[in-house]
């Protein structure tokens, strides 16, 4: 649960905020130990939206947890400990509730004797990415907590900054895609059915283009809601079952996979995030089969992550990776599995890791770049064809009786 309380601090300076306890009594004794003399203590009240939500626990976007893991790094840096630094940064993040409520408690977790690690994984104000837990686990036992911090402020904004280019890379055609779609449902609702009824009275043969453009008219006018209650039911129950059905989930991946350029574009991007997360945790020191698990789990196609899940269970076995990935079912990438070979047969996996991570991400942008170039020229086309069509049909009736 969480507490806003109000009081007076060490310094004799006025304090209010909010704090997370199981009870009221644990929440005051937290606050003592602050050193906060408190004037009120009292749980907040739920607003009337956090009502509807199964937990408490929010998420953190990797922008803010990528900026706050550069702070505490350059902080820790210039020699001041965890402990001070967190309650720098804490400072910074007075407008922002729900970091404000992480780094409070995990000073207060600090505070009673835990380390970074044990504060990060015992909090309950957000959920961190596991394998951002397990680096700084090993990287607070081997003394190098600013350098992966930085680390992985480099990974998360790499990552961050990769999504916003296929966000806005798409943006464009989706909204090309949106608006001919509208356009021409708008034409055989609306238009079309005002010029056929002219058609009608005249009695006459009308040509094949006509008659197809008037039957897509009138299915789409009597039907127009049922087709609109249909997208939105499938849509529902794609989300539905891809999010509750793991099998499901899995047949969908397997299928996107298969899909022509696309598929290749998927797997490219998932061997790049697996082979950049991989290096990092590698340099920071986690041992080899852990990182192959952790690295598998911020994958987002699931046939690719059980590939490589089912690869660590080789390799603790005593199993090269590459070897484990020949066998496998579903075959990556071979260019992938070789440079792996290499890394494992030179000791140098860390680097050649971290390499095949650029080329694969680089080759996404290029080809990114071209399906988009492209693809504006075919939206352009697709909209300016359907459009003559439906016009065109609908002129060739008069043109035949002008001649006529």
């Amino acid at each position: 649960m969480i507490y806003r309380y109000k009081g007076i601090d060490a310094q004799g300076s006025k304090v209010n905020g909010t704090i997370e306890a199981s009870t009221l009594a644990e929440a005051k004794s937290k606050l003592k130990h602050q050193k906060i003399l408190y004037s009120l203590v009292k749980e907040e009240k739920a607003s009337f939206f956090d009502r509807f939500r199964f937990k408490r626990t929010y998420a953190i976007s990797p922008k803010d947890l990528s900026n706050l893991s550069r702070e505490l790094a350059t902080y820790i840096r210039s020699g001041i400990s965890i402990v001070q630094a967190l309650r720098v940064v804490q400072n910074h993040y007075t407008h922002n509730k729900k970091l404000s409520l992480f780094l409070s408690e995990v000073n207060t977790l600090l505070d009673e004797g835990k380390n970074f690690y044990a504060a990060l994984n015992e909090q309950k104000v957000l959920k961190l990415p596991e394998f951002y837990k397990q680096s700084i686990k090993v990287s607070e036992d081997g003394g190098i907590l600013d350098e992966v911090l930085m680390e992985l402020a480099d990974f998360l904004k790499e990552q961050e900054k990769l999504r916003k280019e296929i966000k806005s890379a798409f943006a464009y055609p989706s909204f090309m895609i949106a608006v001919s779609l509208v356009m021409i449902a708008f034409m055989l609702t609306f238009v079309v059915p005002q010029i056929t009824s002219i058609f009608t009275s005249m009695h006459q043969e009308l040509p094949t283009p006509t008659k197809v453009v008037i039957a897509l008219a009138d299915f789409f006018k009597n039907n127009y809601m049922i087709l609109l209650v249909l997208l939105v039911v499938f849509v529902a129950l794609f989300m539905l079952l891809r999010k509750r059905s793991e099998k499901f989930a899995y047949t969908v991946d397997r299928f996107l996979l298969r899909v022509p350029f696309f598929g290749s574009l998927i797997e490219r991007s998932e061997l790049a995030r697996f082979a950049y997360m991989a290096s990092l945790l590698v340099r920071s020191g986690v041992p080899f089969v852990q990182t192959i698990n952790l690295s598998a789990n911020i994958l987002n196609n699931r046939v690719i992550k059980k590939v490589f899940l089912d690869a660590s269970k080789d390799v603790v076995e005593g199993k090269t990776l590459s070897s484990s990935l020949l066998k496998a079912p579903y075959k990556v990438d071979y260019a992938f599995i070789q440079t792996v070979a290499l890394g494992e047969e030179t000791s140098e996996i860390e680097a050649v890791l971290g390499n095949i991570s650029e080329l694969y991400f680089e080759e996404n942008r290029d080809k990114t770049s071209m399906l988009l170039s492209l693809l504006e020229p075919a939206l352009m086309l697709f909209v300016g064809g359907s459009i003559g069509f439906i016009v065109a049909a609908m002129l060739l009736p008069i043109f035949s009786m002008s001649i006529q």
